[in-house]
This record gives structure tokens, C-alpha cells and sequence, in this order.
């Protein structure tokens, strides 16, 4: 049997299942808002997985991927440790909102510092607390700004570990992604700690099916690492494997009439939509500069020059 699980100076006993809250900071009413976490902690020792979502507080979808994957766990049963964080950001959360109140994009500011800006002392905290007691991560979020993705993952599929982990997951596509300055995922690794970034669906909404995918590709994941019995699932085609993506601006602002969708495979120099304006008449057509499948998409028609309209990876 393995030993207790230590985290925010609680132990959490073998075979047990037990909710607590970090404290993060006081508002100005005097009222603590702390981060909720879920430990599943098993029986037997095994890898020690964490899940995090609403590191932007308006990505939705990772909050009920969390939720319904804990609803399947028995920790009897569990190898290893399960630690979920299904809101991270929860001042964005509560205001829905992408940011922190200072406006600080949370994603950009770790590792973090105690003794920092807010965003600083948030990120520092969850490093402290749950990336460095884990041996794996999964990290689960959404378009951003009216655009919503393919569900998909992105990582450093150049090391073992983490394609090993890419490839139990089965998203429809996976990328080969460099890892940014300030991320959750780059200050994971700097511990050694492979990391699966998800993304699927849109902001502020709950997308079925990326929920779904999210849901599988995880006990996936758990599986391949021993931590669970491989899931019931129907069998998937292996992913996509895309090093390179474009994204498709806007030459001039209109109205965007949208003409492919999420999945789609598209050819060079293809139509994907065009762009007018709210009568008859001159259109300016919006054309794929390569070939590939399209991963993201913005939702809202009404653009400007120079705007994000379809998401490309080049396979």
C-alpha cells in the first residue's frame, strides 16, 4: 500500500477520496477565494496525475471533462494519485472573463513568484502545491475570442513520455507544439514533468463533443499509464500528427460568410469564404495559402483587416 498523499498540509490516506480548498488571496470584502482541488488518492503507488482547466476563467468545457472523469473513479481501485483542479483562474471564472482582474494572462505567468503580482502568486501557488507532486499533467482549454477548435492536442511530441501519452489520447489531431514562455506547460517541464495540453470547443459554452473527447482521451491516458483498466470506448483511428499551422487573416474588414468547418480537409488556394459587406455586390474571397485540415475557426462574422479567421495545420 502506498503511503499518504501530502498536499496544502492535509494527508490524504490510501484508498480515499477528499476535497479541499488553496487559499489564494482576499477580496476587498474580506472574503478568501481559494482554489477548489479533488484527490483521488489510490491504494496501490503509481504515477500521480494532474487536471487542470479555467486557467483562462471563460473555458468551460475542461470544468465538466474534470468533473465527469471523477465521477468514474473508485479509489480502491486507483494506481497511483489523481489531483484535479478544475478552476484554476477563479477570479476570471466568477467574472467570465479569459483574465485575472489586473488583466494578466495567467498562462503567461508562470512559474510565478510569491511575492509577485496576483497572477504571479497564483501561478507560484499551483506549481508548489500540484505540479511538483506529480509526475504527469493534462492541461484542458478552449478557443479564445469568439473562436472555437477542433479537439486536439498540443505538446512536445519530440519526447517519449509525452507521445506516448499524445497517442493514448486519441484526440482527432495532435500537434507538435513549442512551448511558450510563461506557460503552465513550460514551467512543467523545467521539472520534467510531460504535459498534454487539450484544446476543443469555444469560450463560455459547453461543447458536447469536445467534452466527450476530453472525457475518453483522459482514461486513455490513465489507462496506457497503468493507473485504471483500459476504458470501454469505441475504437479510434490514430491522430493526426501536424508540426506547422497557419491561421488565416482577414485582408479586409466585412462580413465573413464562412464557408468550411471544423475537420474539414482543405486544398491549396481553396475557398473558405469570402467577405462582403451587409448588400449586394463586390466580395473579396478568403483562401487557404496551404493544404491541411482546419483546426480553428472564429464564430463572429463581423471582421476586421488583419483578424484570425480559419485555423490550418499542415499534416
Amino acid at each position: 500500500m502506498t503511503s499518504p498523499f501530502q498536499i496544502a498540509g492535509e494527508a490524504i490516506p490510501p484508498g480515499a477520496r477528499h476535497r479541499l480548498e488553496l487559499p489564494i488571496a482576499r477580496l476587498p470584502t474580506e472574503t478568501w477565494v481559494s482554489m477548489p482541488l479533488e484527490v483521488v488518492h489510490g491504494r496501490r503507488p503509481g504515477p500521480r496525475l494532474w487536471l487542470s482547466a479555467a486557467v483562462h476563467g471563460d473555458e468551460l468545457n475542461g470544468v465538466e471533462i474534470i468533473r465527469q472523469v471523477l465521477e468514474t473513479l473508485d479509489p480502491v481501485t486507483l494506481v497511483g494519485t489523481i489531483v484535479a483542479a478544475p478552476i484554476i483562474n477563479v477570479f476570471g471564472f466568477l467574472n467570465q472573463s479569459r483574465y485575472l482582474p489586473d488583466r494578466r494572462d495567467l498562462n503567461r505567468c508562470f512559474p510565478g513568484n510569491s511575492k509577485g503580482s496576483l497572477a504571479s502568486r497564483l501561478a507560484n501557488l499551483f506549481m508548489t502545491e500540484v505540479v511538483q507532486r506529480c509526475t504527469h499533467g493534462i492541461d484542458l482549454h478552449t478557443g479564445s475570442n469568439h473562436r472555437t477548435n477542433w479537439p486536439q492536442i498540443r505538446a512536445n511530441l519530440a519526447d517519449p513520455e509525452t507521445l506516448r501519452c499524445a497517442n493514448a489520447f486519441r484526440a482527432p489531431i495532435m500537434i507538435s507544439s513549442d512551448l511558450r514562455d510563461g506557460s503552465l506547460r513550460e514551467a512543467a517541464s523545467e521539472y520534467g514533468v510531460p504535459v498534454l495540453l487539450y484544446e476543443g470547443g469555444e469560450p463560455q459554452r459547453f461543447n458536447r463533443e469536445a467534452i466527450s473527447r476530453g472525457v475518453e482521451g483522459v482514461l486513455r491516458v490513465m489507462s496506457v499509464l497503468g493507473m485504471c483498466k483500459r476504458p470501454k470506448f469505441k475504437k479510434r483511428e490514430e491522430s493526426l500528427v501536424a508540426r506547422t499551422t497557419t491561421w488565416v487573416r482577414a485582408r479586409r474588414g466585412g462580413i465573413f460568410r464562412l464557408e468550411v468547418e471544423l475537420g474539414d480537409r482543405v486544398k491549396k488556394k481553396q475557398q473558405l469564404g469570402f467577405i462582403g459587406n451587409a448588400l449586394a455586390g463586390e466580395v473579396s474571397a478568403v483562401s487557404a495559402p496551404v493544404a491541411g485540415v482546419v483546426i480553428g475557426l472564429s464564430n463572429n462574422p463581423l471582421v476586421n483587416q488583419g483578424d484570425s479567421l480559419v485555423h490550418i495545420a499542415e499534416l
